[in-house]
């Protein structure tokens, strides 16, 4: 029987953390009492849940699990899809819908398809050399293949493109309960005139009630429930779009959608211009994949790929039926924001039920999206203003410190920006088309035969999406700049 005297106690640090063996005599009755091979104890530190930290100076024995067994698993594959899924799918599905009114219904549905494609190889590229070079971040791949520098601007991209997301995530909250210029708002419509219509209060109360709990968490696994339930708003929005359009149709009280896209007036060829970096913005999700990637369970470059590839049928299929439905249902009346859409009558039974579900549901969906944006964000701009601190895990203070500041940005940046689309049609033709198509090319391109290899093909493809995405990028930005100096005109 084991002496109870060669036990100590030890601070709690996990739920099954309760006492810890002194180091003398260790490995010879442990192995004698339990079946398992200990490993030589070994000086280094060891970073992993249910291990203590390693000090030379002590007896203690920090570089095994407390208790054999106890060390807390990974995500699962559903937990990470969810979190990618999440990722992805925000509020760019609401500006599809207004992209099929400028493309066409045929083009549009196309270019959906495509976009998701080339997102999924191009997160496959990041993956596979991310784990070459054991980065465990975007930036740290981007420095790996491209120096400090071009990590420091992909920090930069990341944080300017989930700022944007995020502040356009309260713009349509704000939009859709309290309503704007020329939309009534859910607050109306249910309760009427009253302190709810003051759009700023509204958002404020909602990021205080709602999203800074959410985003006080460290670990984005933590969201994994969060995540799942955001989907299903997400389907529930489709589901319902889908069946007034389908009901509609069916009754003939539905106009014929262009297919194409229209070539008529010099606006609709400056909007074509814009468009395309809206539908790239719909994909981004890069910035993610490493966190996700590093709490899976066993995580591995094909398990990773899998996650990404059932990621990305679910985000075309939850586009496509959108942007199907929602430019049916509305056509060229689409508001580049569809749930503003949602306040008026839909000529079908049970039409102001169903508007509240459409509208209230999405609301949900976004401030169930809004902490994993919200996460990438805080542990960039951690990484680039702290370089070389613990991790924030380890810091609780400099955690909620960080998430205080950012959410007060956000806030009063969501008071300033007129509509989702001006947010959109920048994100997009910038930091968006960077982060998911001129870095993942660029990585590939300059890590290619220094481990992994690319394939012919796969070189091919990382030349023709680097120069695509570049022409995007700047055709995106004189188109924006041009519109501007129309407006303002």
């Amino acid at each position: 029987m084991i002496n109870n005297n060669r036990y100590k106690s030890v601070p709690p640090q996990e739920k099954f953390v309760e006492l810890q063996m002194k180091r003398n005599d260790f490995d010879d009755e442990f192995e004698s009492h339990i079946n398992v091979t200990v490993e030589p104890i070994s000086s280094k530190f060891i970073s992993k849940n249910g291990y203590a930290k390693f000090s030379n100076n002590t007896d203690d024995l920090d570089d095994y699990p407390l208790i054999v067994g106890g060390i807390g698993k990974g995500s699962g594959v559903s937990g990470a899809v969810f979190n990618l899924t999440t990722s992805v799918i925000g509020a760019g599905i609401m500006a599809l819908p207004a992209t099929m009114k400028v493309l066409g219904l045929g083009v549009g549905l196309v270019l959906i398809v495509i976009m998701g494609i080339l997102s999924e190889i191009s997160v496959e590229l990041l993956v596979r050399f991310a784990v070459q070079c054991k980065a465990l971040s975007y930036g740290e791949v981007v420095q790996c293949a491209l120096g400090r520098p071009a990590r420091i601007l992909s920090e930069i991209c990341i944080i300017v493109n989930n700022a944007g997301v995020l502040v356009v995530y309260l713009i349509i909250i704000g939009d859709v309960m309290s309503g704007s210029a020329h939309h009534i708002g859910v607050f109306d419509q249910m309760m009427g005139v009253g302190i709810w219509d003051q759009r700023k209060l509204v958002v404020l109360v909602v990021l205080l009630v709602f999203l800074a709990p959410l985003c006080a968490l460290d670990k984005i696994d933590s969201l994994s429930l969060t995540s799942a339930a955001s989907v299903a708003l997400a389907v529930v929005f489709v589901v319902v779009t889908c069946t007034i359009a389908f009901i509609k149709l069916v009754e003939g009280r539905i106009e014929s959608p262009r297919l194409t896209p229209d070539f008529s007036s010099k606006k609709a060829i400056m909007d074509l211009l814009v468009v395309i970096p809206i539908m790239t913005n719909a994909y981004v999700c890069h910035f993610n994949v490493q966190p996700i990637y590093n709490e899976l369970d066993n995580p591995s470059p094909r398990k990773m790929n899998q996650v990404g590839r059932m990621t990305t049928v679910i985000c075309v299929l939850v586009y496509g039926f959108t942007a199907f439905s929602g430019y049916l249902l509305f056509g060229n009346d689409t508001e580049s924001d569809i749930l503003t859409n949602f306040d008026r009558d839909l000529g079908i039974p049970y039409s102001s039920a169903l508007n509240y579900i459409v509208r209230v549901g999405y609301i949900l969906h976004l401030v169930l999206v809004f902490p994993v944006i919200h996460f990438s964000l805080r542990e960039t701009v951690n990484a680039l203003v702290f370089s070389g601190s613990a991790p924030l895990s380890e810091s609780r203070k400099r955690l909620l410190c960080l998430t205080m500041v950012l959410l007060a940005l956000i806030y009063l940046a969501s008071t300033m920006i007129p509509s989702i689309w001006t947010a959109f049609k920048f994100t997009g033709a910038t930091t968006a088309v960077s982060l998911g198509f001129i870095f993942p090319s660029l990585i590939a391109l300059r890590l290619n035969g220094k481990g992994a290899v690319l394939t012919s093909k796969e070189k091919l493809f990382s030349w023709i999406m680097l120069v695509v995405a570049a022409m995007v990028s700047v055709v995106g930005v004189v188109g924006n700049i041009y519109g501007l100096e129309s407006h303002s005109e």
